[in-house]
C-alpha cells in the first residue's frame, strides 16, 4: 500500500513541477528519498540502499560521457558553421509547397547527425518555425513534423544518449541495434513521408518573410568544408568506430574549421565548448543559432543519474517485482510487445522524462524477455519502439515539452501531427501479429549467440 501511495504522490509531484515549470531534477531527488525511506521500511539499511543507488547510477556513466561530448559538439558545430551550413544549404533546395515534408526530413537528418532531439529543435527546428510563422503555416503542424523528425535521430543515431542508454541497459551492441531500428522504422518512415507530403500541400509556405540564408552568409563563411565535421560522424558510423572517438575527432576538426575559416580564436572555442555558442548583436540569428556547451548538459546529467539511481533502488528492493511477475505470464510475442507499450506509457507518464521511462521499462521487461530466450537486441529494439518514441507524446513529459517550448508552441498542440512517433509502435504490433500466432505458446525468437 505504501508503494502505491508513494507512486501516486510522486506522480502528482512530477506533474506539479512541470506545470509550475520547476526543474524536474529537484522533485526527482525528493522522490529518490521517498523510495529510499520505503526501502528502509522494507528492512534494507542505509549502506545497502546507497549501494543499490550507486549500481543503478553507474549504468548511466557511459551516457553521461556522451552528454559532455554532445554539449561540446553542438556548440563547436555552430562556431564552425556546420549547423548554419546545414540550414543554409537546406534553405537553398526548399520547395515552398513541400515545406512540412522538408521540415520533417531535415529534422531527421540533423537529429541523426547531432543525436539529440533537443539540439535539433533548438537549432534547425527554430529556424523552420521562424519560416513557418512568416509563411503563414500552421505552427502546430510544423512543430509536429519537426519534433517527429527530431526523434528519428534520437532513436537511431550513434550519438544519441537514449540509443546508448538502451544499449547499456540491455547489454546489446549499439550498431546492431541501429541496424535493427532502421529496419523496423522503414515502413513507418515511408508512411510518414506520404502523410507529410499530403499535409504539405494543405499548409504550403506562402511567404518567406525572412532572409535566413542571407543572414547566415553575412556572419559565417559557408562552403562544403564546414560540413566535414558532420560527414565524419556518418563515415565513422559506417565503419562502426566507437561513437565517442568519432565525436572527439569531429570536435577537433570543427575546432580547426572554426579558427581557420570562421575566424574564431582558441580562447573563444574553449569558451563555447564550456558555456555554449552565442552570437553577439547579429539580429535574428542571435536567438536561433546558439546553445550547446558542457554546462548546458548539467541538468540532463543530473536527471539521468538520479533516475538511474532510483531505478537501482527499484531493482535492488524488488519494489516493482509484482509487475515483473505479471509480464512473465505473457504468452505471445505480440502480447509481450503490447505489454511493453503499456509499461512505457505508464513510466513516461509517471517519470515525466524519457530516461526514466527507458530505465524502468528495461527493468520491468528484461526478465520476461530473458525468460523467453529472446535476444537482447530484440529487447533493445522493443524499448526503442515504445519508451523512446512514446515519451514525447505525453504532454507533460519533458521529452516533448522542452522541444515544444523551444519551438514556442503549446505542450500538446503538436502531438496529433507527430505521425512517425505513432507509426513506430503501431507498425511493430502489426509486424509481430503477422510474424507470430498470438494464440500459441510463445515461440523462441532469436537464440543467444
Amino acid at each position: 500500500m505504501d508503494i502505491i501511495i508513494a507512486m501516486s504522490v510522486s506522480f502528482c509531484i512530477l506533474i506539479l513541477s512541470v506545470y509550475k515549470q520547476i526543474f524536474i531534477g529537484y522533485p526527482l531527488i525528493f522522490i529518490f528519498f521517498i523510495f529510499a525511506v520505503i526501502a528502509q521500511r522494507k528492512g534494507f539499511d542505509f549502506k545497502e540502499i546507497m549501494t543499490m543507488a550507486y549500481k543503478g547510477g553507474k549504468k548511466s556513466f557511459v551516457v553521461l560521457k556522451i552528454f559532455f561530448l554532445i554539449g561540446a559538439i553542438t556548440a563547436i558545430w555552430m562556431s564552425s558553421g556546420t549547423v548554419p551550413g546545414i540550414v543554409y544549404y537546406g534553405i537553398k533546395i526548399l520547395n515552398p509547397k513541400l515545406f512540412i515534408l522538408y521540415s520533417f526530413l531535415s529534422a531527421c537528418v540533423v537529429s541523426f547527425l547531432l543525436g539529440t532531439s533537443f539540439g535539433t529543435a533548438s537549432t534547425v527546428g527554430v529556424a523552420f518555425m521562424v519560416m513557418a510563422k512568416s509563411g503563414n503555416v500552421n505552427i502546430h503542424v510544423a512543430a509536429g513534423a519537426i519534433i517527429a523528425g527530431a526523434y528519428f535521430g534520437d532513436r537511431c543515431s550513434p550519438m544519441s544518449s537514449s540509443a546508448n542508454l538502451v544499449a547499456t541497459l540491455t547489454d546489446s551492441d549499439l550498431y546492431k541495434n541501429i541496424k535493427n531500428m532502421f529496419k523496423s522504422a522503414a515502413i513507418p518512415f515511408i508512411i510518414s513521408v506520404i502523410l507529410y507530403t499530403i499535409i504539405s500541400f494543405k499548409y504550403p509556405l506562402n511567404f518567406l518573410g525572412n532572409s535566413m540564408d542571407a543572414e547566415i552568409i553575412k556572419i559565417f563563411t559557408i562552403n562544403f568544408i564546414v560540413l566535414i565535421p558532420a560527414a565524419i560522424i556518418l563515415i565513422f558510423a559506417m565503419f562502426k568506430i566507437d561513437v565517442k572517438i568519432s565525436m572527439l575527432v569531429s570536435i577537433i576538426i570543427a575546432s580547426v574549421i572554426s579558427i581557420v575559416i570562421q575566424g574564431y580564436n582558441l580562447e573563444q572555442i574553449l569558451k563555447y565548448m564550456l558555456l555554449g555558442f552565442k552570437l553577439e548583436n547579429h539580429g535574428p540569428l542571435e536567438k536561433i543559432i546558439r546553445g550547446g556547451g558542457l554546462i548546458s548538459m548539467g541538468k540532463a546529467i543530473l536527471i539521468v543519474f538520479v533516475s538511474s539511481s532510483l531505478g537501482g533502488i527499484f531493482e535492488g528492493t524488488g519494489i516493482l517485482k509484482n509487475i515483473e511477475n505479471l509480464l512473465m505470464n505473457v504468452k505471445s510475442r505480440v502480447g509481450l510487445f503490447f505489454a511493453t507499450i503499456i509499461v512505457s506509457i505508464a513510466t513516461s507518464a509517471f517519470g515525466c522524462n524519457q530516461s526514466i521511462s527507458i530505465i524502468l521499462t528495461s527493468q520491468l521487461t528484461k526478465k520476461a524477455y530473458a525468460n523467453k530466450n529472446i535476444d537482447p537486441h530484440e529487447l533493445a529494439m522493443d524499448i526503442e519502439n515504445t519508451a523512446v518514441v512514446i515519451a514525447p507524446l505525453i504532454p507533460w513529459n519533458i521529452a516533448g515539452l522542452v522541444p515544444a517550448t523551444t519551438l514556442m508552441v503549446s505542450g500538446a498542440g503538436f502531438i496529433p501531427y507527430c505521425f512517425y512517433l505513432y507509426l513506430i509502435p503501431i507498425c511493430s504490433i502489426i509486424h509481430y501479429k503477422l510474424r507470430f500466432n498470438s494464440d500459441k505458446v510463445y515461440p523462441p525468437i532469436i537464440q543467444k549467440s
